[in-house]
């Protein structure tokens, strides 16, 4: 079975590739063990924007002076030692990983504004990153701010890094936009090579007793690969950039649904922190094991091939499905089923 595929004008030996998470490619043995399960290419866990600004304007240093000017003060900025690594060990981070493996290292940096995101850029490229991934993690709150305003500022970001940097880009979208496919296109046009859907937001948890909010992580299940398997068949064929996929991906089966709607790629992250690296492998036997089954030849002939513009009834990625849903629903049998458990 022919696996290759190629992703931001780089050509991977599979299609299978981690998601940035700290737990799976902030240590060297770890990425070594990644490319021995068949990871097709490296996506290294996030710099963030803050990261930089504490560094750059020593701005722990000044919070921390004034922690008891008020009571919000202490938490309101995370302390440095929150992060696992800063800007200058992350860039090393890169040189090593590249003298370490044979396949692509593909850096990401996530944060919410422009800022120092540009000349940071500049910096991964010189490390040695084959490709950059840009994690625009923005959750607005304020009401004033308009959902134009929002795309302006991810559109800025994409131009000034695309504007400095020559290595290929990837933008990890949220599918919170008023119209996805224009700020798709849009994209496409300011200078991302590649588009990954979606971004997956960590929601908050409360103590009701102890009246605290705190973080709270919940690794991603099947049933949440719907959304981007419904966009990304949407998007194929329409916008030049690659199409990547993420969250919900947790077998063989997923994998090829998500190569079958329009993904180059599909990225991998809550069954290997389940199961552990090795499970990549298992991962990609599904794989291998549907496509021979189907008749597949190699991944390129099932990328697209059930996207919107490829199937009979195109309607069938919009309202028109919707309503079929709702109408078939059987609540008798539902309920049946549901006693039965």
């Amino acid at each position: 079975m022919d696996l290759t595929t190629e992703y931001l004008g780089l050509q991977l030996k599979s299609p299978l590739m981690p998601s940035a998470a700290a737990p799976l490619t902030e240590d060297l043995d770890n990425i070594k063990r990644l490319e021995d399960a068949g990871a097709g290419a490296i996506v290294l866990h996030s710099i963030f924007a803050e990261q930089l600004k504490i560094e750059q304007h020593e701005l722990h240093y000044h919070t921390i002076s004034h922690t008891e000017s008020f009571a919000e003060a202490l938490t309101y900025f995370p302390d440095p030692d929150t992060y696992h690594v800063g800007p200058e060990t992350y860039l090393e981070h890169i040189r090593q990983a590249k003298e370490s493996v044979g396949i692509p290292i593909i850096a990401s940096l996530n944060g919410s504004s422009l800022g120092e995101w540009v000349d940071y850029s500049k910096q991964i490229q010189e490390a040695g990153a084959d490709a950059l991934e840009l994690n625009i993690y923005s959750i607005p709150t304020d009401p004033h701010l308009t959902g134009a305003q929002i795309e302006e500022d991810y559109l800025s970001i994409v131009e000034a890094v695309r504007a400095d940097v020559t290595i290929p880009l990837a933008v990890k979208l949220s599918p919170f936009f008023t119209n996805l496919a224009n700020m798709a296109m849009r994209l496409d046009k300011a200078g991302a090579n590649g588009l990954i859907l979606f971004n997956r937001f960590m929601q908050a948890d409360i103590s009701p007793e102890e009246l605290e909010v705190w973080p709270h992580l919940v690794l991603s299940h099947h049933q949440e690969s719907l959304l981007p398997m419904r966009w990304l068949g949407l998007l194929y064929g329409r916008i030049n950039a690659d199409l990547a996929a993420t969250t919900g991906i947790q077998k063989g089966r997923d994998a090829v649904k998500m190569l079958m709607v329009g993904a180059k790629v599909t990225q991998v992250c809550s069954p290997l922190l389940r199961h552990g690296i090795g499970h990549l492998r298992e991962i990609e036997r599904e794989l291998v094991e549907w496509l021979e089954e189907h008749e597949y030849h190699s991944v390129k002939q099932a990328i697209g091939t059930m996207s919107q513009m490829n199937v009979a009834d195109r309607s069938a990625y919009e309202r028109a499905q919707y309503m079929k849903v709702i109408q078939s629903f059987d609540y008798d049998q539902a309920v049946v089923t549901a006693s039965t458990v």
